[in-house]
């Protein structure tokens, strides 16, 4: 499916439907043909990339682009509900517990939980049970890799942990491209896959 017909699908489920399954049903029935994604696909060698796809009032469509070894930082979208399938490649999650925190001092207590890889075969969705995690694209997969990841509703600021120092900050989010228009001052390859 073209990733235009895909967001145009997501589009036309109803805000009352917009659950988890319904929206996961609809990632796991409808998968993206990685060429059609050609004015998103920015990579580069010192961070992993954020490309805005879609965008309305009830959710955001970004494309992810990691280079091999490349990972998020842990962190937590408060709340929002996030849905994450793969047009290229295969990524890890890897999923942590909150143990103690006190949020007048930033201070938090972290440990891990479940992990597993995402694949064109098993597209998932942050456990709102348990919504601290990390997703990486590790070194050993020897590969390039685009996640697609619909987050309602869509959010500027996420909370980051740091394991060691046990602490946790908001972060504002920033987009490389923004509907296929160069936003940030990342070193990029535009790439075909």
């Amino acid at each position: 499916m073209e990733i235009q017909e895909f967001a145009h699908g997501l589009s036309s489920i109803p805000e009352a439907e917009f659950t988890h399954d319904r929206v996961l049903d609809y990632v796991r029935r409808n998968r993206v043909d990685v060429k059609s994604l050609a004015p998103y696909l920015y990579f580069s060698p010192e961070h992993y990339t954020r490309n805005l796809i879609h965008r309305t009032p009830l959710f955001e469509l970004i494309a992810i682009c990691w280079e091999p070894g490349q990972r998020s930082a842990i962190h937590n979208h408060r709340g929002q509900r996030c849905w994450m399938s793969m047009a290229y490649g295969k990524v890890q999650v890897h999923n942590f517990r909150l143990v103690r925190q006190d949020p007048a001092r930033g201070y938090c207590e972290l440990e891990p939980s479940t992990h597993f890889i995402i694949d064109a075969d098993r597209p998932c969705e942050v456990d709102p049970e348990e919504p601290i995690h990390q997703v990486s694209n590790p070194a050993s997969f020897g590969s390039r890799a685009v996640t697609l990841h619909v987050y309602s509703w869509p959010y500027d600021t996420c909370e980051i942990y740091d394991l060691k120092a046990r602490h946790y900050e908001d972060v504002k989010l920033v987009n490389t491209t923004e509907f296929g228009v160069l936003k940030s001052n990342l070193k990029v390859e535009k790439v075909s896959l």
